[in-house]
């Protein structure tokens, strides 16, 4: 128990979906000021923003994209889950719901990555 709130151990089923749900939070906390950085671009320097937007045609980024999709998507089935949690009786067969939900976030960011490859 750490700061009066307890985590769960690496050996529960949901283990997995705590940690994603972190990663992703932090992840997509460091990629949104960059992202609303290069926008600025469009106001302030539209040679530059032209610029990045050739360099983000290149393979590495969009599978960059998928991964940041992915993240989104784990976010927030992982902040629905939480709200289940919180709110509504949680059952053995909800546990396999949450880890589907992992799935779920898989195929839309893959369904995304298919369309701008």
């Amino acid at each position: 128990m750490a700061g009066g709130r307890m985590r769960p151990s690496r050996a529960h089923p949901l283990w997995l979906a705590y940690v994603l749900h972190r990663v992703s939070g932090l992840g997509l906390a460091l990629f949104l000021p960059l992202h609303f950085w290069v926008l600025s671009w469009a106001l302030t320097q539209p040679q530059k923003l032209n610029q990045f937007l050739s360099f983000a045609e290149q393979p590495v980024v969009k599978i960059s994209e998928f991964g940041l999709v992915f993240l989104l998507a784990v976010h927030v089935f992982g902040g629905l889950r939480l709200m289940a949690m919180e709110w509504l009786p949680w059952s053995a067969p909800q546990k396999t719901l949450a880890a589907g939900a992992v799935g779920v976030a898989f195929l839309v960011s893959g369904t995304f990555f298919l369309q701008v490859v």
